[in-house]
């Protein structure tokens, strides 16, 4: 297979340059979580899909809503409950007593940007209902079959604590999220400015009352980037130089994610694929054209702790995913910790 062409410095540049316009738009709202921008940024540029998890009030909603307005993409939240249905999420066939036919009335899946909020809250039957849509980009509804607007990314929620009517996402369905990103309370400087910032926000008249202002209602509502350049900045990730050696660091950690004691399923394929995905945005977003071993060390976690299911005696003597995923990477060796160059892709 011919290797794509390697980015020049002015495309880089420019990349960077909407990268940096569209962290200042987020930042204009949300208080810190750099991280988690950069992991929604990641999952937008390769296609891949995210699944955040963590409590309520953690600004989860309206991270989605600005980084959408920021890209002037289209956006649909979806609350799921229980009583929801497939229909709800897909769309359906309705007959038009007009004419006497059926027609079809696409659903709140027909968008760029989908929110699946608390997505454990759903049946089962309705979280199989995205499977279709997040791996194959189409949506069957009656006879016939429709593909979903490109791009397309579902964006999930999960309160991780609470269980009470919820249902465990079974192992097919975290499968497709390319990454899974748990959020932390912010720093207690950053809460002070999320409280500075609401207390100023005022309130906002409407007709002969008036309602308290949101941080919703301080969305600006004009992008500061186009289609085109997320376009551009996907091409992009596709041509970020990933070296045989970075490959083979890939293969070993998923290799070794099978064969662990403590692990009773380990990381498929798809983890790998999703490694390098995901580190050829991220050190495109850190002004690179190549992948380094920091990159595997930083995603790794994303990647690979939602995809290992563990052994139930592990369980019981106090195991977790991560303290596996932490022996699987010193299990790499120092080697894989020196950041590389290639002589191919130097800046």
């Amino acid at each position: 297979m011919q290797a794509p062409a390697p980015l020049s410095q002015a495309e880089l540049d420019r990349t960077r340059d909407f990268i940096q316009a569209v962290r200042e738009r987020v930042g204009t709202v949300v208080v810190g979580q750099d991280v988690v921008v950069e992991r929604l940024l990641i999952a937008l540029f390769t296609g891949g899909h995210i699944l955040l998890q963590g409590v309520p009030g953690l600004a989860k909603t309206l991270l989605v809503s600005v980084l959408a307005r920021s890209i002037d993409l289209d956006f649909a939240r979806i609350q799921f409950t229980i009583d929801l249905l497939p229909a709800d999420i897909l769309g359906s066939e309705i007959l038009d007593q007009r004419t006497s036919e059926f027609r079809i009335r696409k659903g709140p899946v027909f968008t760029n940007l989908l929110l699946a909020d608390e997505i454990n809250r759903a049946a089962p039957k309705v979280q199989g209902a995205l499977l279709e849509a997040m791996q194959e980009r189409k949506v069957t509804i009656g006879n016939e079959t429709f593909k979903l607007p490109a791009p397309f990314l579902v964006i999930a929620t999960q309160n991780p604590i609470e269980q009470a009517g919820t249902f465990e996402l079974p192992e097919a369905q975290l499968d497709r999220f390319m990454l899974v990103h748990r959020l932390v309370y912010p720093k207690p400087e950053e809460e002070r400015e999320v409280l500075m910032r609401n207390a100023a926000l005022g309130i906002e008249k409407s007709g002969k009352g008036a309602i308290a202002r949101t941080e919703f209602d301080a969305l600006a509502r004009e992008p500061v980037g186009s289609t085109k350049e997320l376009v551009d900045a996907m091409e992009a990730v596709h041509r970020v130089h990933v070296s045989e050696t970075f490959v083979e660091h890939v293969v070993d950690l998923v290799g070794r994610s099978r064969v662990h004691p403590a692990v009773e399923l380990g990381c498929s394929p798809r983890a790998g694929i999703s490694l390098i995905k995901s580190a050829r945005a991220r050190a495109l977003m850190h002004g690179r054209r190549y992948a380094i071993p920091e990159d595997l060390f930083a995603l790794a976690e994303d990647v690979m702790i939602h995809r290992m299911r563990l052994k139930y005696e592990a369980i019981a003597e106090g195991v977790t995913n991560r303290m596996v995923l932490d022996e699987l990477l010193s299990a790499l060796g120092s080697g894989a910790e020196r950041a590389h160059k290639p002589a191919t892709a130097s800046v």
